[in-house]
């Protein structure tokens, strides 16, 4: 591995942060935009305007070309979701799905917020997992999760969540109805479909204070609707809940297993597919994912961006670091830089990465020697 050049117009703090992290030879990062709060989700629009989600601030910010920074949305909750399809863009917040239709043109012709439309407030309003990733699928429908409202729970049989089936899940909206797209899904911030295959992929944070080794956070794959995925009775390939696995059903479904182990705590947040022409061959079709990072382990683990590749099927071949650094350990000290959070592939096969524990996005090139 290879330190990574840096861009030099960025600030003397910005500068060492770069200083620290690594990936393979060829690649280099830069600070894309610094100073904005806690950024999450990223989506692009036709005209090249980047948006970007907040996990703290409540707002949506628009970045144009030249890296002018505006917020467009303000006062929301949870707001960390972001997605453009057909020339509008969606934004979420914990209960709630709004988009700003033509929204390039919106931008350009006033400089004040614009006006946003609600999609639907049919959602669970409960906060703890609250904030929602959402994207349109290749069937051009809406994917929300949604995920358990607590550590570990069983929401659908529990009076204090009201019996709430949608809870812990993954949801499509097909004419204004939720369809069940996987279901015992404890909380996913990130999901996206295989460009071949256009079979789902997603990260699912493990439960809490079961020790410091167990249970591993996952990746999964939805082969068919309506699949479930063990919470809360069973986590990661083989870990039975110490208190839900007594509680089964008799006439339980089938659990689905994850098909990648990612280890205990290391919090999966953002991930996407990489079907761009600007890195090497080997990374087409490979599926970039953040650990976002620990904090239920006496030792820090995640904070880096994983490489995932696949075979032509949709078949995992293997999975390695992309980008490390952001944990940094000396003699026994341990001291973190920042936490990826997201990772989106821009229009010109560059990808960018949100960081919402040093409050910048990076930008991520290649170029061959």
């Amino acid at each position: 591995m290879v330190i990574i050049s840096f861009s030099l117009n960025v600030s003397s703090d910005s500068s060492k942060l770069i200083e620290n992290l690594k990936t393979e030879k060829g690649f280099s990062i830069e600070i894309f935009v610094e100073n904005i709060d806690t950024p999450r989700q990223i989506a692009e629009s036709d005209s090249g305007n980047i948006f970007v989600g907040s996990r703290n601030a409540g707002t949506i910010i628009a970045i144009s070309v030249n890296k002018d920074i505006r917020v467009i949305a303000k006062g929301l909750s949870n707001s960390t979701g972001v997605t453009y399809h057909n020339g509008d863009l969606y934004f979420s917040e914990v209960n709630s799905i709004w988009k700003i239709p033509n929204i390039d043109e919106a931008l350009s012709s006033s400089e004040q917020i614009p006006d946003k439309v609600l999609v639907t407030n049919n959602l669970p309003s409960d906060t703890w997992h609250g904030w929602k990733w959402i994207d349109f699928g290749p069937d051009n429908k809406l994917y929300v999760p949604v995920g358990a409202p607590c550590n570990i729970c069983n929401p659908s049989l529990e009076e204090k969540y009201n019996f709430d089936k949608r809870y812990a899940s993954i949801m499509r909206l097909n004419d204004g109805e939720w369809e069940y797209v996987a279901r015992g899904v404890r909380n996913t911030v990130g999901f996206d479909w295989h460009p071949e295959t256009d079979n789902l992929y997603f990260g699912d944070n493990g439960r809490d204070w079961m020790g410091d080794d167990m249970p591993s956070c996952e990746l999964n794959v939805v082969k068919n609707d309506d699949s479930f995925y063990g919470y809360p009775y069973k986590h990661s390939m083989d870990v039975l809940d110490p208190d839900y696995s007594k509680k089964i059903p008799d006439n339980a479904e089938e659990f689905i297993d994850p098909i990648l182990e990612l280890g205990a705590h290391v919090a999966p947040t953002g991930l996407s597919f990489y079907d761009g022409n600007h890195f090497p061959a080997k990374y087409k079709n490979t599926l970039f994912m953040t650990l976002h990072g620990s904090w239920n382990r006496s030792r820090k683990v995640g904070y880096k961006v994983i490489a995932v590749h696949f075979d032509e099927s949709g078949e995992l071949l293997y999975h390695k670091d992309f980008i490390t650094g952001w944990l940094q350990k000396n003699n026994g000290q341990e001291k973190v830089l920042g936490r990826p959070a997201s990772v989106f592939q821009k229009s010109d096969g560059s990808i960018l990465i949100s960081d919402d524990g040093a409050n910048v996005i990076y930008r991520v090139t290649y170029q061959q020697s």
